[in-house]
């Protein structure tokens, strides 16, 4: 080596070992953007990714030189036999020009024109105590990494890996005397991680983090379709139940005639139609969690014998004269304001506190419009395996088009959205190696094309003003005009702008609307 590239390792080293630690869920993501800007010191490359997972699957920790959407992204390692070979392989692993294994970042490099694929690619491993982190380098150059030799390429792994080691020591030894134990809580399955680095969904993480490590009942509320079950899920796998039953069931389609059944479960003979034994679900349950899905549609004569079980812990099937007891923590979840439908008589108050020990509130999309990129880059990638092709991607107008569409269906709706663009974008590029989404194909009216009364009284500006603030705006607009014309009344204009009450109280109070002031 030369003593150029000798001083490069000395700064990447030193610029490595300065780094501060974080005390949160974070941390190791702070340390990935460190580490991209010192190694874009020494390797000149189109795009540099900080990868992390297991031996199935990596998603992007941080990068430089990739699209927006390839944050959100899985990569499943039996379908992408580069980041394999990297994962399988000691040491640094360089890929041809022209070898025939698809590069996983084929379209999303910013550097590129027209979606050619990448030319030049290597990258290495890191094991670590509880997960692989995975280095890549990128170029549309098939010439760019042939200047650095063996050993260059050797040395700076190898000081990559022991300071990326000493970070992770530091935010171990933080999580566990936070949690005041030793024992490392269980790996969640990255298909049911919550995607979005948004302010609120940093939120929700932290919440649900905190409350898988107690044994709380916990009642999730938000919109529909924004993800109550994920949730669910999520702090399932996180908790000490993690390898226990996971159990769930939809409130909302269970009649009073066979309810009792499948909750607490029957013997044969119990009822017409009983010819043999059934568990409910909470001895299904047992030890693990169950997921009320709904809840707030239950019947008040069964809302009743919820709250007994509850209470005791007992259960006692339809027909036994056994009384058993379960050990179930119950993660409930509602689109309704059940303070609201308590006093209307349609909830128990004493069950709602029962279910409500810890409440989590899932956000909305417009409440994080920051999250919608790397949502984008998370549904692309399952697409990607769904309909076959080598890539689906997404240009920036379109991306922009979907920033300013107001989602009443929240992430589902998104969801749904994309995959419906996806189909039709594959059908008209059929031939296409890489799928690229349009506007037209994404039917949906951004903020911007809304019929004038509706955006007359949102405050227009002679500067630029960021999207966040012009949805904002017009929210806040909308929720003045709907309780004017509703006179005052937050049910009705709840109905005329189709959401939950509660929820629009909730965005009323956060977009910091006074109509005290406003009408008073």
């Amino acid at each position: 080596m030369n003593a150029l590239e000798l001083s490069k390792l000395l700064e990447l080293s030193m610029a490595l070992s300065k780094h501060v630690v974080g005390q949160d869920s974070a941390a190791l993501k702070q340390y990935s953007k460190t580490l991209i800007f010192s190694l874009n010191q020494c390797v000149t490359a189109d795009a540099i990714a900080v990868l992390s997972g297991d031996k199935q699957a990596l998603t992007i920790l941080a990068s430089n030189g990739l699209s927006e959407d390839a944050i959100g992204r899985r990569f499943l390692l039996k379908q992408q036999p580069r980041l394999n070979a990297i994962v399988a392989a000691d040491g640094i692993v360089s890929f041809a020009h022209d070898s025939t294994h698809p590069d996983p970042y084929d379209g999303l490099l910013l550097a590129q024109e027209n979606r050619l694929p990448v030319h030049a690619c290597m990258g290495f491993k890191l094991m670590l105590p509880n997960n692989i982190l995975v280095v890549t380098f990128d170029s549309l150059r098939p010439e760019s990494f042939q200047s650095y030799s063996d050993t260059y390429l050797n040395m700076l792994s190898n000081i990559v890996l022991y300071q990326t080691q000493r970070v992770q020591e530091s935010i171990t030894f933080y999580n566990q005397a936070r949690a005041h134990t030793t024992i490392q809580p269980p790996k969640m399955e990255k298909k049911h991680a919550l995607v979005g680095e948004s302010v609120s969904m940093q939120t929700l993480k932290a919440e649900v983090e905190l409350v898988a490590s107690s044994d709380f009942n916990v009642l999730i509320q938000g919109d529909t379709g924004t993800g109550k079950e994920l949730v669910a899920k999520h702090v399932h796998q996180l908790s000490a139940r993690a390898d226990k039953p996971f159990v769930q069931i939809n409130c909302a389609a269970l009649p009073d005639t066979i309810a009792e059944s499948e909750l607490f479960g029957h013997v044969k003979g119990a009822f017409t139609g009983a010819d043999k034994d059934r568990l409910g679900k909470f001895l299904m349950a047992d030890g693990g969690t169950l997921f009320l899905d709904e809840v707030g549609e239950l019947s008040l004569l069964l809302q009743s014998k919820l709250l007994r079980a509850l209470q005791s812990g007992e259960v006692q099937a339809v027909g036994a004269d056994e009384i058993r007891v379960v050990n179930v923590r119950v993660v409930a979840a509602t689109n309704r304001d059940l303070q609201h439908e308590i006093k209307q008589g349609k909830f128990r108050a004493d069950l709602y506190h029962r279910l409500c020990v810890y409440p989590l509130h899932v956000p909305t999309l417009t409440e994080r419009l920051d999250d919608i990129p790397l949502l984008v880059g998370f549904f692309l990638e399952q697409l990607r395996a769904t309909l076959n092709v080598k890539q689906v991607v997404m240009d920036k107008l379109t991306l922009t088009k979907l920033l300013q569409h107001d989602w009443p269906g929240n992430v589902r709706e998104l969801e749904h959205c994309i995959s419906r663009a996806a189909l039709k974008a594959k059908h008209q590029q059929w031939q296409a190696d890489i799928i690229e989404i349009q506007q037209i194909d994404i039917p949906i009216k951004s903020t911007s094309e809304m019929p004038a009364s509706l955006i007359s009284g949102t405050p227009r500006s002679q500067h630029q003003v960021s999207m966040k603030s012009a949805v904002e705006g017009l929210q806040k607009q909308l929720i003045i005009d709907a309780m004017e014309q509703n006179q005052m009344n937050w049910s009705a204009a709840a109905r005329q702008l189709e959401l939950d009450r509660a929820n629009l109280v909730r965005l009323a109070k956060r977009l910091g609307v006074d109509l005290k002031k406003q009408f008073g």
